[in-house]
């Protein structure tokens, strides 16, 4: 039985080869080494999340950290004897120093760091470099920004006190020039995106900026990017991918002129890093290379390390927290669960969990048991494609492949009620057939638009109903295909969206859902209208002589007849045997049937069930396609968000979901509910739930219920029959090598399946999965398995190529207990002084600013003596004194001297993330600068985002400026989502009348929301996704000019696919996007 998710959609190789390479690499030249940086005759650099130091000339490594969270960004300082390092020693990224000879890492930097980040984003508090002479250290943070592509460069002491931040307003990576008055750096910061050859308005920029002039002039030229600038003597050495690969380049800056350095036409030259007087180290095919900037000649450094592998070493892992898809037995006596890769047999109560496949090299999913409960099928990608297997319930034999050929991905089998034949829908639309006795595969349906993940068999096998859409309006109908003929038969109206059929266990019907009925909802704001609980369940008749599902009820007097008339007590029963009473549905079918609508001869009567037996299918089902579709009728309940439609004798079992809102949960929890035909009541039967499955004798339920799965008895009264189905006995035997070959593999072939042109943008996807994939024995930590897929997935040149996430161990985050404000050192004094307070909105808890609630008396200008009664110090991190402290009260010692005397303690409630303030006090300055220019006459609007955020500031200030005489909207830094076409559709809105009252001094305009005046955008380079969609619709609909700079340059949408089999994530850029004139915008 399938698993029912129930909240309606929107609108529409073998142990030993791992072992082999998890040996230890003592003679080989070791590859992935990360992040590198020299000095002198010694290197540092990243591998498998620890830092290691190097002789330059190549040898055997040796480990500087050692710790579950990693080290990145290593670099020397100028004499050499510090390592500065980004690291996650204290759970997140902070910046530390280390001995270069090894020693206790020491925390410089305490502001909470942003994230964890996804790869595409990099690392907060990123090192780039020293001051020359060895007393701060740069590094770009995001402690000031509200949107991640923001960021600054800032400096600390190499002993730790206050951080500075450098004059410019966004910085990515830096250098300083050798006196240290002028740093070379590029605004944007990209460098972590998987995409190469770009071009679009974030592509790096380098320039030199003098730090007492504050003069600025470009130095890069061209669209492609230029980074990683390293200033040696009087020549700025940086990369840049402008001639198709990375390469070194240096600007001469007496003389302006740019000379190519390296010229690798196959591998990208990656992190260089520089010891600022005539070396560059660097990564190349994951190997390090050193060039001496004085003959221009770069040296492979073979280096290995002699690392213990730890995180290759196979092992035993739960897979209980990763659960893809559930099912039941026929009769619900246990479970099949597909997770981490495996399928897993497991009791509800008693007995061992079985692991039926124990593949650690493949990604087995969507398991569903045969209808005599001997076989599990489901889909693996076992032998390198997606393809239909059967394993034993019982796991003593090997799993058997079923089907072969499969060059697409692969959804949820669904066995026929006889066990004959499988279905199962794959992602280019189709739905195949499998009849396991020949083992022939039949396509009985394509659908144009998009995949189909409903079909449910008849109850004897012989017909399999599904829904897809076809038409131009995107509104799905149910179709019914015939196994005798094969041929399909739409059963419902194409004006209304109809989905998720099932069969009446006794042949007379087929349910569905449908939005045939609307009750509008209107907004509160301006007249306009909302949809929502817009589904009812509908009964259709197969036959034309089906009585009606729900007939009028009427209670009637049962007049007793003369033969019928009671007998006196005593009375013997009569002897002869009543009878058999008819089955009135089957008895009105006893009419001829047509060879090509029927299963077998229909028999001429069907006895009476007993009272408590169920009664069994028919043996004969007969559908009369002739005027089909208007045999529908409604279940008698009221509209709702209904999914998850199932039948069994007697009930019909579905899920209810919340209404959806953007940004905020729904008014309730999902629900599954039965409902009683006989007795037309529907009762609950369990809450919080995801989804459901259904035995096939219709007698349990299992519910994906919360965190937990239940089994459930399929009544009425189930609810009190919740028993909890143990999962602590999934566990996989994971043999990381063979699991991190698998995954790189199902992300090469999700790419060629759903890229949005076939022709990978003209690039051999074969050729590049063969360069990369030799990489995958270098693999020593997850985050180095994301490294090679994006780095293979860059080629493609487009943007949303993500990779992300994994199985591997990121250390809890330290809860700071943030003011909503800002400390600055007072030199003279050496105290800090409270030299910001940012303004908030109490009444809005994101705009909550802790020292101006009621009560708070804080000042800009005060001092913070202690915090929590430990005195702080100039030589101190504020946020060192916060930590852990965000989920109670803080203390704060303040005074308008830099003394104790006098001083007082305030309380405030910490916050834990200060970007929705400093977003607030970003669009309030804004705001005033606008009405200042104008005299109030302009109003402006910014907009963050395209989805919750975005749309809630559009809605919270277009309708208070809406009378205004012109209109600034700005989607700088906005950082894409859904919504642009909402927007659009009200800022484009055309005057056609007015509506005039008495008592009214101003008109009404028809339509409602209206703004009549003039309008811009705003964006720049960081406007991204449908944040670079919206001005260009903006500019299409002729609403105004656009202002700014060239965006981002990504509007190729993605969707969600599934997880990998370790948990991780990819996005895949598959659908484009074009204007009328059938250009790509």
């Amino acid at each position: 039985m399938l698993f029912r998710n129930i909240i309606k959609p929107l609108f529409l190789l073998a142990f030993m080869f791992g072992l082999l390479l998890s040996i230890d690499t003592a003679y080989a030249q070791t590859k992935l080494l990360r992040f590198p940086d020299i000095h002198g005759d010694r290197v540092v650099f990243t591998y498998a999340g620890d830092l290691w130091t190097a002789p330059a000339t190549g040898g055997s490594a040796i480990r500087l950290t050692a710790h579950p969270g990693v080290e990145v960004f290593a670099k020397f300082s100028p004499d050499g004897k510090w390592i500065a390092f980004t690291g996650q020693y204290d759970g997140d990224e902070q910046v530390y120093v280390i001995p270069a000879e090894g020693g206790v890492p020491r925390q410089l930097t305490f502001y909470p760091a942003r994230g964890p980040l996804a790869p595409r984003w990099g690392y907060d508090n990123q090192i780039y470099a020293w001051t020359r002479d060895g007393q701060r250290i740069l590094f770009r943070s995001l402690r000031d920004s509200w949107a991640l592509p923001i960021a600054r460069l800032y400096s600390v002491s190499v002993e730790g006190g206050a951080t500075e931040a450098l004059p410019m307003p966004t910085a990515g990576s830096g250098d300083f020039s050798p006196d240290t008055g002028q740093i070379v750096y590029s605004p944007q910061s990209r460098d972590f995106r998987s995409e190469k050859r770009y071009g679009g308005g974030q592509a790096n920029s380098l320039h030199i900026f003098d730090l007492k002039s504050y003069a600025t002039s470009q130095i890069s030229e061209g669209p492609r990017p230029s980074r990683d600038p390293m200033w040696i003597g009087d020549t700025i050495y940086f990369n840049s991918d402008r001639d198709g690969h990375f390469n070194l380049f240096a600007y001469n800056a007496p003389s302006g002129k740019t000379t190519q350095i390296t010229n690798s036409k196959l591998w990208d030259v990656r992190w260089p890093s520089s010891d600022n007087e005539g070396k560059i180290v660097y990564e190349m095919n994951g190997e390090l290379q050193m060039l001496d900037t004085r003959t221009r000649k770069s040296n492979a450094i073979s280096i290995t390390v002699p690392d213990d592998g730890l995180a290759r070493r196979p092992s035993r892992v739960s897979a209980a927290n990763q659960i893809e898809s559930v099912g039941l037995s026929p009769k619900g006596e246990r479970a099949v669960f597909a997770a981490r890769g495996d399928v897993f047999s497991a009791p509800i109560e008693k007995g061992p969990t079985r692991n039926l496949t124990h593949s650690s090299g493949a990604h087995d999913k969507w398991p569903s048991w045969s209808p005599d409960g001997s076989r599990i099928a489901f889909i693996s990608d076992l032998s390198g494609e997606e393809e239909l297997y059967l394993v034993p319930q019982d796991g003593l034999k090997a799993p058997e492949q079923i089907t072969r050929g499969g060059t697409a991905m692969r959804y949820q089998p669904e066995w026929s009620a006889d066990g004959q034949r499988i279905a199962f829908g794959d992602k280019d639309g189709k739905i195949h057939v499998l009849t396991l006795s020949d083992r022939k595969l039949t396509e009985i349906a394509d659908s144009p638009r998009g995949q189909i993940r409903d079909y449910a068999w008849s109850p004897r096998g012989n017909f399999l109903a599904f829904s897809m859409s076809v038409s131009g309006n995107g509104f799905s109908s149910v179709y019914i295909w015939n196994a005798a003929d094969g041929k399909v038969n739409r059963v419902t109206d194409d004006m209304f969206n109809a989905f998720n059929p099932a069969w009446d266990p006794q042949g007379n019907y087929i349910y569905f859902l449908s939005d045939r009925e609307f009750a509008p909802q209107i907004s509160q704001i301006e007249f306009n209208y909302a949809t929502n609980r817009d589904a009812y369940i509908y009964a259709m008749s197969l036959r034309k002589d089906v009585k009606h599902p729900f007939p009028p009820e009427s209670d009637e007097v049962a007049v007793t007849k003369p033969d019928e008339a009671p007998k006196p007590k005593g009375t013997p029963p009569a002897l002869e045997p009543k009878e058999p009473a008819k089955d009135l549905n089957k008895e009105l079918s006893k009419e001829p049937a047509t060879e090509t609508d029927k299963e077998k001869p229909a028999p001429s009567s069907t006895p009476e069930a007993k009272p408590d037996a169920t009664p069994k299918p028919p043996t004969t089902l007969i559908i009369d396609f002739d005027g089909i579709a208007a045999r529908a009728a409604r279940v008698p309940l009221g509209a709702d968000n209904y999914g998850g439609l199932s039948a069994k004798t007697g009930h019909l079992l579905y899920g209810v979901g919340p209404a959806f809102y953007y940004g905020r949960p729904g008014d309730r929890p999902a629900s599954l509910r039965i409902y009683s035909i006989k007795d037309r009541k529907e009762t609950t039967l369990a809450e919080d739930v995801r989804g459901y499955s259904i035995s096939d004798d219709g007698a349990k339920v299992l519910v994906a219920q919360g965190p937990t799965y239940n089994l459930y008895d399929a009544t009425p009264q189930g609810d009190k029959s919740k028993k909890v189905v143990p999962t602590s006995g999934l566990a996989v035997d994971r043999v990381p090598a063979e699991e991190w070959n698998q995954i790189f593999n199902e992300v090469w072939r999700r790419y060629r399946d759903w890229f949005y042109v076939s022709n990978m943008h003209g690039y051999d996807w074969v050729a590049l999965r063969e360069q990369y994939k030799p990489l995958l024995q270098y693999v020593a930590h997850r985050s180095d398995l994301n490294y090679v897929i994006s780095e293979m997935i860059s080629e493609l040149t487009v943007q949303h190529a993500y990779v992300e996430g994994g199985d591997f161990q990121i250390p809890p985050r330290p809860r700071v207990g943030l003011p909503g404000a800002r400390f600055e050192l007072d030199k003279a004094t050496g105290r800090y002084r409270i030299a910001k307070i940012f303004e908030g909105q109490n009444e809005e808890d994101i705009y909550r600013s802790p020292l101006t609630e009621i009560g708070v008396h804080a000042s800009v200008g005060d001092y913070v003596l202690a915090i929590d009664g430990e005195e702080l110090k100039g030589t101190d991190d504020p946020y060192r004194l916060l930590r852990n402290k965000a989920d109670n009260p803080v203390q704060l010692t303040v005074n308008k001297r830099a003394s104790m005397e006098g001083a007082r303690t305030i309380s405030y409630r910490p916050i834990t993330d200060e970007g929705s303030l400093i977003y607030l006090d970003w669009i309030n300055a804004n705001r005033r600068k606008v009405s200042e220019a104008t005299a109030g006459r302009a109003g402006y609007i910014h907009i963050p985002d395209m989805g919750a955020n975005g749309i809630r500031e559009f809605i919270k200030w277009y309708y208070p400026q809406i009378r205004k005489e012109a209109l600034i909207v700005d989607v700088r830094a906005n950082g894409g989502g859904n919504v642009s076409r909402m927007l659009i559709e009200r800022l484009r809105r055309k005057l056609l009348a007015l509506n005039y009252a008495r008592t009214v001094d101003e008109a009404n305009t028809y339509p409602d929301g209206v703004f009549t005046g003039p309008m811009v955008a705003l964006l720049d380079a960081n406007s991204a996704s449908d944040g670079d969609i919206f001005p260009a619709m903006f500019r299409e609909a002729g609403l105004g000019p656009l202002i700014g700079k060239r965006s981002w340059g990504g509007v190729v949408g993605i969707s969600n696919r599934g997880q990998l089999v370790d948990g991780g994530g990819i996005s895949v850029p598959e659908s484009g996007f074009a204007n009328t004139k059938g250009e790509w915008v």
